[in-house]
């Protein structure tokens, strides 16, 4: 046990704090800035810990860990009158506060005077819950020797990777001299006792997985040349830091003139991009992971599924943090990451939780190498685990912008484009523009998801100047980074109707809905009905039946495969028709509004691919059926009532109701594939698309039918190695246990000792 402090060393310590303090209350705030006071509070040990609160307007109130991050951590410690953060907790780790939530997505810089000078939504605009009470640790003491210094954070201005000359050009900018800003000047680090690890921490917040050795007869010609200004520490980094500022400072530099570093050189950090941000697919990152991100806005964001036994799982966020955040990032050639979220915060998945208790060291290659509990037993989707990395940067930004919108979410598409050997702006065509496209604009935008596509853009008065196409025939896929990266027309345009007001125009969110099929209900609901043609009338009049229906007698039957379907809305937001209210088709027959012409489309196919029976769903009615303890149901049919379906809810097409079938009247015995595929024109924008497909293998004999192997999405097939868990782990390589999956009429594993 150390021994307990001197009265010396407590009077530094008071006499440090007071110091920051009176530091504080001398530096006058900007005019207008908002008069606020802070304290910490909940469930804890000291003092110098805490749940977030914010006085502001006679009320006290808590803070949302949504965006914080140790920045922000450091402002509220340093406002407190303490050195600096240790570290912050998310999801209300000292309790759940009461009252207001003040602030919401709090974006600081760490060099604030106050938390009211940080940028957020604004006092008491927030989409939280008390769930999400941020909460800090601070740091109590001051350095009062040299062992002190280097127990401290970095703490700089600003830092960034200056390219040489021959390189300045590179996108994404990888390699450089490696400067941090103090004092206003960029100064230069001594690389005596730089390691792997601080270029590691480095590379991971500038976007990049990895680094790797430089050319160091470059550096040392150019730096005999240059008159450098070193900056007065060393650096020590684990390995593991999410940024520079979270390393300590290491050993104290004399600086001596021309004098300092003189065995050394300045910095230089050489680093590794993912495949997706690589100059050419040959450089980079390149293995195939046993990890996804999906329900994600933007590039680098989303939630954890994992592969295993040839299905797609969530991870549950029971311990989750940034270390096991970090090695899902990097695995999916990102950089280190920036939030580990926890909550189901980027939407909930489906289907099993394939790990929980996650425990990395950080430097495991694939999230499949951490310890974990087998047993997910008490966890549910609401516990999903979510990361966001740090990416490149790749200037996508630069060459894309919204004009003429009512705020920056929304606006006429306009894009940088070279005519006549300038880079001048101009609009994108219309002609087949649709939601696909939109939503790769507001991710290359940083804006979110898609919320609508517009054809027609008179409303939204434009750069003048920009009014000429220079882009046409656009057709994305919708996993493009940008818009350029998607089919189009090139330098030969073609668009009729031309730009201005029929130019294309977007519509963004930072939220989005997400439909998923329920694949066992349809499983288990399935069955053959033979009905008579007269009883089917309406349902031949909506094109339910097949073509031939068209010459049958009313005292002929059909044969219909008939089940039922649950669709779940697992995104963050309502999922709502696109038409509004008053422009919804009455179907005399059926006496019922269809706000959707296609909601649902339902498909027999061979195993070519070869489509040989077909039906389709129109939403006459989309209503919340049931939700999940706690929510309440938003929206019912009933007298013309509005149509959606809330999240956290779903609506369930009975078997018996019309429609909810394929006519397989004309279909011979056999092997097949039954399909259903939701929103398939994509009418409405939805934060996920791949898991809006539904198969299942199907044997009709004629008489009877089997549906059996349902999944939902791509189902990870066919293509070699797939994994099990063994031990706490899960792998597909040595020294773990091994599985090939193969598929023989039917899906048949193999075991194969490792």
């Amino acid at each position: 046990m150390p021994p307990p402090c001197s009265l010396l060393c407590r009077l530094a310590t008071l006499l440090c704090v007071w110091a920051l303090c009176q530091a504080q209350s001398d530096t006058k705030l900007p005019p207008g800035t908002p008069i606020i006071q802070l304290r910490l509070a909940g469930d804890k040990h000291k003092h110098y810990e805490g749940r977030v609160e914010v006085y502001y307007n006679g009320e006290w109130g808590t803070v949302c860990d949504d965006d914080f991050s140790i920045h922000a951590a450091n402002v509220v410690c340093r406002e407190l009158g303490y050195v600096e953060a240790v570290s912050w907790s998310p999801s209300s780790k000292y309790g759940k506060g009461e009252g207001r939530i003040w602030l919401d997505n709090v974006h600081c810089s760490g060099l604030e005077r106050t938390l009211a000078q940080c940028e957020s939504n604004g006092f008491g605009v927030s989409d939280c819950k008390h769930s999400e009470d941020v909460g800090v640790v601070c740091r109590l003491y001051c350095p009062s020797n040299h062992s002190d210094i280097n127990s401290l954070n970095v703490q700089v201005e600003d830092v960034r990777i200056r390219a040489i000359s021959s390189q300045r050009k590179r996108v994404p900018m990888t390699e450089g001299y490696l400067e941090v800003k103090d004092g206003g000047k960029w100064r230069q680090i001594c690389d005596l006792e730089w390691t792997e690890m601080n270029s590691r921490v480095i590379c991971g917040m500038y976007g990049f997985p990895g680094e790797k050795r430089y050319n160091t007869k470059v550096y040392k010609l150019l730096s005999k040349r240059r008159k450098k200004n070193y900056w007065g520490f060393g650096v020590n980094c684990t390995g593991n830091e999410a940024s520079l500022h979270g390393c300590k400072l290491g050993h104290k530099v004399e600086l001596r003139g021309n004098a300092t570093c003189e065995k050394g050189l300045p910095v230089v950090v050489n680093c590794v991009p993912g495949r997706a941000f690589a100059p050419s697919h040959a450089q980079g990152f390149s293995k195939q992971p046993l990890v996804r991100l999906r329900g994600g806005a933007n590039i680098g964001e989303g939630r954890v599924e994992v592969l295993k036994n040839g299905e797609w799982g969530t991870v549950c966020d029971d311990s989750w943090n940034l270390e096991a955040a970090t090695v899902v990032c990097r695995e999916l050639g990102f950089g280190s990451a920036k939030e580990a979220l926890a909550g189901g915060k980027l939407g909930q998945g489906m289907g099993p939780v394939h790990m929980n208790e996650v425990k990395c060291s950080g430097f495991e290659k694939s999230l499949t190498e951490c310890y974990f509990n087998r047993d997910a037993l008490g966890c549910s989707h609401e516990e999903d685990a979510a990361v966001r990395c740090n990416v490149p940067a790749m200037g996508f930004q630069n060459r894309l912008r919204l004009s003429g919108g009512r705020n920056p979410f929304e606006g006429r598409v306009e894009v940088l484009a070279e005519k006549n050997g300038s880079l001048v702006w101009g609009t994108v065509c219309s002609d087949s523009w649709g939601t696909i496209e939109a939503t790769v604009v507001c991710r290359q935008l940083g804006l979110g998801f898609a919320n609508n596509a517009f054809q027609e853009t008179w409303y939204w008065p434009g750069d003048v100047s920009a009014d000429d196409v220079v882009m046409s025939g656009v057709r994305c896929s919708g996993t493009e980074m940008t818009l350029a990266q998607c089919l189009h027309h090139g330098k030969h345009l073609d668009c009729p109707r031309g730009g201005g007001r029929f130019a294309a125009g977007v519509s963004c969110s930072e939220t989005a809905p997400d439909l998923v099929l329920n694949a066992q209900v349809v499983e288990h609901t399935t069955y053959l009905e033979d009905r008579p043609m007269y009883i089917l009338q309406c349902a031949n009049e909506e094109h339910c039946l097949s073509s031939s229906a068209a010459a049958a007698t009313s005292s002929s039957y059909r044969r219909l495969l008939r089940f039922s379907s649950q669709i779940h809305n697992n995104g963050l937001t309502d999922f709502r028709p696109r038409a509004a209210h008053n422009s919804w088709i009455w179907h005399e027959c059926h006496r019922h509004y269809h706000s959707m012409e296609v909601f649902t489309h339902y498909d027999l196919l061979s195993f070519n691919g070869t489509k040989v029976a077909e039906g389709h769903k129109a939403s006459f009615c989309l209503e919340d059926t049931q939700c999940e303890e706690g929510i309440e149901k938003r929206y019912e049919c009933a007298n013309f009532g509005q149509q959606g379906i809330t999240v956290g809810c779903w609506d369930t097409y009975r078997h018996d109701i019309d429609c909810q079938w394929i006519d397989v009247t004309d279909v011979v015995p056999g092997d097949y594939i039954f399909q259903v595929v939701i929103n398939p024109n994509f009418e409405v924008a939805e934060s996920d698309y791949t898991n809006n497909v539904m198969k299942c293998r199907c044997r009709y004999d004629g008489h009877r039918i089997w549906m059996y192997n349902c999944y939902i999405g791509e189902r990870p097939e066919i293509t070699g190695y797939n994994i099990i868990e063994c031990d706490g782990h899960l792998s597909c390589s040595k020294p773990f246990c091994l599985w090939m999956t193969t598929f023989q009429r039917g899906l048949n594993s193999k075991k194969i000792n490792a």
